[in-house]
Order: structure tokens, then sequence, then C-alpha cells
């Protein structure tokens, strides 16, 4: 899909992905955590049998928008990739916050530990599947608009503002949900999902979001059904509190 000289549409899966509280780090932080979320990228893209490196990237300082080959398997990108990501993030953070605890005891030998320049990684991500054709600047079309306004939707942001311990916001457009993640061939349990509905400069989009945490179907990460360690989970406090105008009927 490189180039711009054809003006043939493709139907692709895209994948957007944002560090919350980039512009909040110096410059030395913010390089630390551009390579921790490429490592944790690579490492939970190969643990889902995934080429990281076949991915068409439009790459920002604070993330990037993929465009994964044709091909791909949208549901190994919805549940696996995604639940590998989540892994790899929780023990990045907790490497940081083992780092953190040496620093505070005096422990200047286990201070720093960690990557993203000792400050914790929390990351927004979004996936859609649409058409789409290249351009000069990037991937034109609906598809690389819907994923960056599911990106930055506001029920997502707040996902980390109201719970500290998340290390993961995760969104996926209402097609994709129905066409993948309800089918039972994603890894990730659709009753872990909570819909939303936004508007942004006079569009109207619909998607879901992970209010449980990224966990395969049936496995608990401690706690009980109601508690936020499952994925049976309830919403995250304000998920469902939309602060965008009502979305139009489809």
């Amino acid at each position: 899909m490189k180039g711009h000289g054809e003006t043939q549409l493709s139907y692709r899966l895209l994948l957007a992905v944002d560090i919350q509280g980039y512009s909040k780090r110096d410059t030395r932080e913010q390089l630390a955590a551009q390579q921790s979320l490429s490592d944790a990228l690579d490492r939970a893209a190969t643990g889902a049998g995934l080429d990281r490196a076949r991915w068409d990237k439009q790459v920002g300082g604070d993330g990037e928008l993929a465009t994964l080959p044709d091909g791909t398997d949208p549901a190994t990108v919805a549940g696996d990739f995604v639940i590998g990501l989540a892994a790899e993030l929780r023990d990045l953070n907790a490497a940081v916050d083992a780092g953190s605890a040496d620093a505070g005891s005096g422990n200047v030998a286990g201070a720093g530990a960690g990557g993203a320049g000792g400050r914790r990684l929390r990351v927004r991500l979004s996936l859609h599947h649409g058409t789409l054709t290249a351009g000069p600047f990037g991937p034109a079309g609906d598809a690389p608009i819907v994923v960056q306004r599911l990106l930055d939707a506001a029920p997502l942001r707040r996902l980390l503002v109201d719970d500290p311990d998340r290390d993961l916001a995760y969104a996926v457009s209402d097609s994709l949900f129905e066409d993948v993640v309800r089918t039972g061939f994603c890894a990730l349990p659709p009753e872990a999902f909570q819909p939303i509905k936004v508007t942004a400069k006079g569009a109207a989009f619909r998607g879901h979001i992970l209010t449980g945490r990224a966990a395969r179907r049936g496995r608990r990460t401690g706690g009980t059904a109601g508690d936020p360690g499952g994925p049976g989970v309830r919403p995250a406090a304000g998920a469902r509190v939309l602060d965008f105008p009502a979305l139009a009927a489809r």
C-alpha cells in the first residue's frame, strides 16, 4: 500500500496507539517511553504470531497509526495481541514501581529499574477495519479517521484517569465489535466491553471500550465477577457517562 500513485481502495485493519501523558515527560523520558512502547508492541505482536515489521506505520512522537497487511486475522489482533500488549505493559510498570520503591528506600542499585524513563507507561489503543487508500502523508479515507476518533474519545481517556492501576485503555469500532469480537473467535469476551457513542468535528462514531481487564475468556486476573480484576467486571467509573452530543441513528 506504499506510495500514492494508485487510487484503488483497500479494506484493511488499522491500529492506533498513543502514550498517555506524553507531553508531561521531559525529552529523555519521552525517548525512553517511545522505545518502551515500541519494544512492547514488538513483543506482543511476536507473541501473537504477527510480524510488526510488515505493518505500514505512520509514526508520531507519542504513538503510531498502523495499517496491517492484507490477510491479517482480525481476531488475533483484537484478542491475542491486545492481551499480550497488556501483559507487556503490566510487566514493564511492575518494574517501574519496584524501582520507585527502591528509590524511596534508598536502594540506588534498584532505583530507575524498568523502561519508560522511570515513569509508568500507560497506553490507549484502538482498532477498526475499513476502506482506505495510500496518500503522500499516510492512509486516506474514513477508516483512519474512525480509528483516531476512537483513540481520542473521552470515555477511553477516562478509563486511565479513573483507574490509576490500568495500564491499557482499549477500544474497537462498532463494526469490528460486531464482526470480530462477538463471533467467539476473539480471545476477549464481548461482555467485557461497553458501548460508547461519540461525535467529533460534526461526525458521529460508535465503538466499544474494554472496561474489564485484557484477559482470555473465562480467566480471572483477581477478584470476583463484579470486581475490577476479571473479564466480567463492572464498567469503569464514568465509562458510560458520555459528554458528547447524542449520536444520530445509523
